[in-house]
């Protein structure tokens, strides 16, 4: 067994950065017994929306605050949680559920590790990590192509309409947004191409007479995307939270896409622990996740000024900096097909290998849907 997991940590790492070859599906255990769904007050028929609705302004689902009430696991258990970060705004519910002991209620103790993806996905495989705060990048495929159990499990958040994050453009003279010809133009990210961005950036190119092949990418850290934008060094560029509003309302660049409204691209994802070994634990993190979310974050958070603050302080950032843009729209559920384009996007980058992955291999519901007790 040791040597399997050595073999397939050391594949993902290899295709994670575009190398190798896809091994065939693994061969998988018998499907778990069904697990009894009872319903939850609180969670009526708001609390599911159709998975198949894209929409741009369907409404999140949503629970009466407070709901899913706790149900407190018979043995407490400790879990390890790895985030990429523990500063950005898409981690605020995890913060404010272990700062305001939503976890606990379940009889959760959940810790949170900084650790990129890469690095911690074989060790969500190993059942060293019980959960990933992330997103089904290429490595993730990669490595369930691979044969780590790995799913995503629960969505994060989409923007705001008011948002304005994504792929920006410098106009030429005389040109408008609507006339803005990327092809051949030198773009700047931070990003990599396996990162989910890659989905909504390939949307705005493909609606701007460009792909993948026909841009230069230069990637670029943090504080030099806008620099270069503004400076001439690139043609375009994507630009986060909240650097885009250093160029919004000027006539010298526009706007022409980001991530999809109503479309969440990242959230939980789960390894054997949570999955096949202990789905109570896993249905418990996911009911305290969305009881905060109810709770704390069912609309325009950022309205309350203490609140805001309290966000600030638990995130470490800037209060004026948190303030300066929208607020998210958690969002809990994951929407159809969202990993079939993910997928999509991976190959016309070249970071993926083999045929696409069907949807319920990258994919599980059933443990949100038990915690706002949703039967199909």
């Amino acid at each position: 067994m040791r040597t399997r997991t050595a073999t397939l940590a050391v594949l993902l790492a290899a295709l994670a950065l575009g190398a190798g070859c896809a091994a065939p599906p693994p061969d998988h255990a018998a499907p778990a017994a069904p697990r009894t769904v009872r319903p939850v007050a609180g969670c009526g028929r708001s609390a599911w929306t159709d998975p198949a609705d894209l929409a741009r302004d369907r409404a999140p689902a949503r629970c009466r605050k407070g709901a899913p009430a706790p149900r407190p696991l018979r043995e407490h258990r400790t879990l390890t949680v790895a985030t990429g970060t523990l500063n950005a705004e898409y981690v605020a519910p995890l913060r404010l559920a272990v700062a305001r002991g939503e976890f606990a209620k379940e009889g959760l103790d959940v810790r949170l590790k900084v650790l990129p993806t890469p690095e911690a996905l074989p060790l969500l495989a190993r059942g060293e990590l019980d959960a990933l705060w992330a997103a089904p990048e290429a490595a993730v495929v990669n490595g369930v192509n691979g044969g780590f159990d790995i799913r995503w499990v629960a969505g994060n958040f989409s923007p705001d309409p008011r948002s304005r994050s994504g792929l920006w453009v410098r106009l030429k003279d005389g040109q408008r947004a609507a006339t803005a010809t990327l092809e051949g133009t030198r773009l700047g990210t931070m990003i990599g191409k396996g990162s989910v961005i890659m989905y909504p950036m390939t949307t705005a190119l493909a609606a701007h007479h460009a792909d993948l092949g026909s841009v230069v990418f230069q990637q670029l850290g943090s504080s030099d995307v806008l620099t270069a934008l503004t400076g001439g060094g690139v043609d375009a560029a994507w630009l986060l939270d909240p650097v885009w509003r250093q160029v919004d309302g000027d006539r010298g660049y526009a706007f022409l896409g980001g991530q999809p409204r109503g479309e969440p691209l990242g959230g939980a994802l789960y390894g054997p622990n949570l999955l096949q070994r202990d789905p109570d634990a896993g249905v418990a993190f996911l009911r305290a996740y969305i009881r905060t979310v109810n709770t704390y974050f069912a609309g325009d958070y950022k309205a309350d000024p203490a609140f805001a603050a309290e966000l600030a302080r638990l995130l470490g950032v800037d209060g004026k900096v948190l303030a300066a843009v929208p607020p998210l729209r958690m969002d809990w559920e994951i929407r159809k097909g969202t990993t079939d384009r993910l997928q999509s996007a991976y190959r016309a980058a070249g970071v993926t290998k083999g045929a696409p992955l069907p949807e319920n291999r990258l994919v599980d519901r059933s443990l949100y849907a038990e915690a706002v007790g949703h039967r199909p």
